[in-house]
């Protein structure tokens, strides 16, 4: 079966059905009639988690989300309307609504996304694949496989979260697309108590894929042994010091950094109503030479992939930064079109209920010629930051602040001891430009980014290499 008769199965063929496939699509043509765009997005989720803490089973849920929401664009003006009833007469409520908002239109419907035959990932649900006994039986194996690791164990959470989403969007021309978006993820932490001294380790991974690789040995005790480890590393470590140094930033998740920092501030709207730092500048130098960033929701499997967009646009990979140039904005398609630009595949909402936007995927700082040994080499005196937490960042001015929750102190070239409290303040922008050696190992990270913007969350990816940065303002909680 097709990605468009399974969807249409869902929405217009269950036996408590009300609204017609047909009926939809007249429906929508006659709502976005002389607008200038807009869609019928419909969408069915299954949600479910669990979480272990103690040995226990502390909270198992499971969740289905059936909807639709209706959109009507007329030039910067947008209508919406949304309903977890999917019924003809909910869809008319809807279509009367947004009709308020063609004042202004100009008439013509804007095209419709290209069609694409692509599939990164499978279609099959991983919440239905699965039964209860084996997910809550692997929760407890990472328990015990934890608390044989180290005899300091005192505490271990763990937790188990899938989702399955399907989505058909409508166009007022009757282009249909449609997409099956599975998600799992894992996350475990461990607490180590020593000396009167408690400190945790974290890790997580996880894919649009299902759980057959969760379920594998070596992902779950890889899981649980980097966990480990981090806590083991934070029970030695000392307070970080303070004030301007040069900082190096390890590969993969430190990428987060980059995306909170500078990858919002490349996003189509902020732009084009010229809140962004970066507005207007596009062809100009904003990086250093050798930064390369860009935006790829192509990657198979990766949790901030898609076939197509919230907006039926095919996903695609969009070069923001190049050699330090900025070469071009993410969009969704009413800032496109406003912006005289195509569309990048970057329109997302968080669900049926929430209006799309411009939004990152995967953003990614690409590879450059030196060696991570040789990048330690170079510091006289810095930090090493290997894996971050939580960070704050203002879109307009680009200001940031970001915990390290891995971090180390690097003196006369050399690695040396582990740090905790260390937090990296500093301007996004201004960042870019301090970027004095790229690495040649550009990573991934494992699978656990979720991004948050006008209180709607996606899923999302981040990468980069190994990175060296003069001058970055470290704050930490050494007493001189």
């Amino acid at each position: 079966m097709s990605t468009l008769e399974t969807t249409d199965t869902l929405f217009f063929g269950r036996a408590d059905a009300t609204l017609g496939r047909d009926e939809a699509a007249a429906v929508t043509r006659a709502a976005l009639a002389g607008m200038d765009d807009g869609e019928l997005f419909l969408e069915y989720r299954e949600s479910e988690a669990l979480a272990l803490e103690d040995g226990r089973i502390r909270s198992a849920s499971f969740d289905t989300a059936l909807g639709f929401g209706l959109r009507a664009v007329s030039g910067e003006a947008v209508a919406y309307a949304h309903a977890g009833d999917v019924s003809e007469a909910a869809l008319k409520r809807a279509a009367e609504t947004v009709r308020g908002v063609r004042a202004g239109a100009g008439g013509t419907m804007d095209v419709a996304p290209r069609a694409t035959n692509a599939r990164l990932y499978s279609p099959d649900n991983p919440v239905a694949a699965v039964d209860f006994a084996a997910k809550t039986a692997l929760l407890a194996a990472i328990d015990a496989y934890a608390r044989g690791r180290d005899p300091r164990v005192a505490q271990v959470m763990a937790t188990l979260a899938g989702e399955w989403q399907a989505v058909q969007i409508i166009r007022a021309d009757g282009h249909r697309v449609a997409d099956l978006r599975p998600l799992v993820r894992l996350n475990v932490t461990v607490v180590l108590a020593a000396g009167g001294r408690r400190e945790s380790g974290t890790y997580g991974t996880g894919g649009r894929h299902g759980y057959a690789l969760l379920l594998e040995p070596s992902t779950w005790q890889a899981a649980v042994d980097e966990a480990l480890r981090q806590a083991q590393v934070n029970l030695g470590a000392v307070a970080a010091p303070a004030g301007e140094m040069e900082v190096v930033l390890g590969p993969g998740w430190p990428g987060i950094l980059l995306h909170e920092a500078i990858g919002h501030g490349l996003e189509g709207d902020f732009n084009r109503k010229g809140t962004s730092a970066f507005a207007g500048l596009i062809g100009q130098r904003i990086a250093a030479p050798g930064v390369t960033v860009v935006d790829d929701g192509t990657l198979p499997d990766r949790r901030g992939s898609l076939t197509v967009d919230d907006e039926g646009t095919p996903s695609g990979r969009t070069v923001m930064i190049e050699d330090g140039i900025l070469r071009a904005f993410i969009q969704d398609r009413q800032n496109a079109r406003l912006m005289g630009v195509a569309p990048t595949g970057n329109g997302r909402r968080q669900s049926f209920a929430h209006v799309p936007m411009p939004r990152m995927t995967n953003t990614i700082m690409t590879g450059g010629d030196h060696s991570p040994d040789e990048i330690i080499a170079s510091v006289g005196r810095g930090l090493y930051a290997v894996n971050f937490g939580g960070g704050q960042v203002d879109i307009t001015s680009g200001k940031f602040v970001f915990s390290a929750s891995e971090a180390y102190l690097i003196e006369d070239g050399k690695v040396g001891a582990p740090v905790k409290g260390a937090t990296l303040i500093g301007n996004g922008p201004d960042a870019l430009t301090k970027v004095t050696m790229v690495g040649n190992d550009p990573g991934l990270d494992p699978g656990i980014g979720t991004c948050g913007k006008n209180g709607q969350g996606v899923p999302v990816g981040v990468g980069q290499p190994t990175l060296k940065l003069r001058g970055l303002t470290v704050g930490g909680t050494a007493v001189r």
